[in-house]
């Protein structure tokens, strides 16, 4: 199948409608990744794009009101479909999906996520894109390996940043919520139709009520024909009392100039509420299995950074913390240069069999660094190696870092001064409140100095802290 023969599954027209399309075999579905890579572009400079959150939380809102009007249905003893019940009985989920969509997913993180350049998802990341196409043609139904291959079939045509792959669990989330918000406004919608239509049906009923046909009509015509009011109404009326005979000869009508008819539109919404029904449940019970499933062993499943460095380093053998530094390094240095994440891990275990080959012949001046050391990727990634490193990548140094760096070559006095600072600035206070208050100048340095000594110790504490969240390990 060529690409352009596929391009009508690609992307979903924006609708309304819930997020379904052709259910697809895992065959099919590994075919359709490699399409979809081939027809989706990126924004060449990272930006905020269109923004995702403010879309999630209108989702809630709006999911919220529908659990409210089933809620308010089932209080009133009014019959509700079975996709109804699955919202209303498994809401706790949906909310706990949506904090857990809020929190990671921060807005620095989003802003670095690849854009789409086209398409009606123009804007957003392009691993939406990818959790929308896989959810689309899966029924909402989260299968890990169904998933796992179709970001590798998507990957030997485009590779995806680490970012965008640890994004893949957000993403889908983010996908199944909005499915779930379509869904249940189509569910509200349809429960409002069928009381339209049930206040119709008994007015004509009732006695008297056929001096109401006439008006009926009237209000009918100046209206657009609803599925489910119209499904209602024929199961309603048929059958019954004669003198609404007009009504439904007025309906099948209407509903044979749409070129239909009153039973296909009762077996169409039939097969709708199954279909509503399934994909329901298939939404609650993926977001169940998204948050119980084990993200980090699917990332370095698909990931091909974690690929190129397992197969020529001991990279494997490290703790995931180990490994998930040296990934932190393979971003920054794509960040801050022309090289993709994927070059700069092969050049990393490139330029280590290379420095361990002239250590060997000789032609090293590494000093005391074993051969070992030098074949290590962090070696080259958050090491002494980092600076050749960079200067070969072509990174550049944002003003920040080379303010941090020089701060850390003077280590020592830099490492004084901070906490002397630190020191005064936690003194200061104390000894302000204590002269305003009147205290002399001698008992202000006698405080002073018995108060140096906790001050300095809660400015190391501080220092300290500081340290480690802005350097990290070395």
């Amino acid at each position: 199948m060529t690409q352009g023969q596929d391009n009508s599954t690609i992307l979903l027209p924006t609708t309304g409608g819930p997020i379904r399309a052709e259910l697809f075999s895992l065959e099919r579905l590994e075919q359709h990744a490699e399409s979809l890579a081939g027809a989706q572009d990126v924004t060449p400079q990272a930006s905020r794009g269109r923004p995702l959150i403010p879309r999630v939380l209108d989702n809630g809102r709006l999911l919220l009101q529908a659990y409210e009007a089933v809620a308010r249905a089932i209080q009133e003893e009014h019959s509700i479909t079975p996709a109804a019940e699955w919202l209303v009985d498994n809401f706790h989920i949906v909310d706990e999906q949506l904090r857990e969509i809020r929190d990671d997913l921060p807005p620095g993180y989003y802003r670095k996520l690849p854009k789409l350049a086209s398409g009606h998802l123009e804007g957003y990341p392009r691993v939406f894109g990818v959790a929308w196409a896989f959810v689309a043609h899966t029924d909402s139904r989260f299968d890990p390996e169904a998933l796992r291959r179709f970001v590798a079939a998507y990957q030997r045509v485009q590779a995806l940043t680490i970012g965008e792959l640890w994004a893949v669990a957000i993403t889908l989330r983010v996908v199944l919520v909005e499915n779930l918000r379509r869904i249940a406004e189509r569910i509200v919608r349809s429960r409002a139709a069928r009381r339209q239509a049930d206040e119709l049906a008994d007015n004509l009923l009732r006695p008297g009520g056929q001096a109401a046909i006439l008006p009926a009509l009237k209000l009918l015509e100046k209206s657009p024909l609803d599925t489910a009011f119209a499904v209602q109404l024929v199961q309603r009326l048929r059958d019954l009392d004669p003198k609404v005979g007009p009504v439904l000869l007025w309906l099948d009508q209407r509903l044979a100039a749409a070129g239909t008819s009153a039973d296909e539109i009762v077996r169409a919404e039939h097969q709708e509420q199954g279909a509503m029904s399934v994909s329901v449940r298939n939404i609650i019970t993926s977001m169940r299995l998204i948050s119980a499933f084990d993200w980090r062993e699917f990332f370095e499943s698909v990931s091909l950074v974690d690929e190129v460095f397992r197969k020529d380093t001991h990279f494997a053998d490290m703790d995931f913390s180990t490994r998930d530094d040296y990934r932190h390094a393979v971003e920054d240095l794509a960040r801050g240069s022309n090289h993709s994440e994927i070059e700069i891990a092969r050049h990393v275990v490139r330029r280590g069999q290379q420095a361990v080959s002239e250590l060997r012949q000789g032609k090293s001046d590494s000093g005391a660094v074993t051969a070992e050391r030098l074949q290590e990727p962090g070696y080259h990634l958050i090491s002494r190696g980092r600076p050749a490193l960079e200067r070969e990548l072509g990174f550049r140094v944002s003003w920040k870092r080379w303010l941090l760096r020089l701060y850390v070559r003077g280590a020592v006095p830099g490492y004084l001064a901070t906490m002397a600072l630190l020191t005064a600035l936690i003194l200061a206070w104390p000894l302000w409140r204590a002269h305003a208050a009147g205290m002399t100048v001698g008992a202000l340095v006698a405080l002073g100095a018995f108060a140096a000594v906790p001050a300095s110790d809660l400015a190391v504490a501080l220092l300290h802290r500081a340290i480690m969240g802005v350097l990290g390990p070395r």
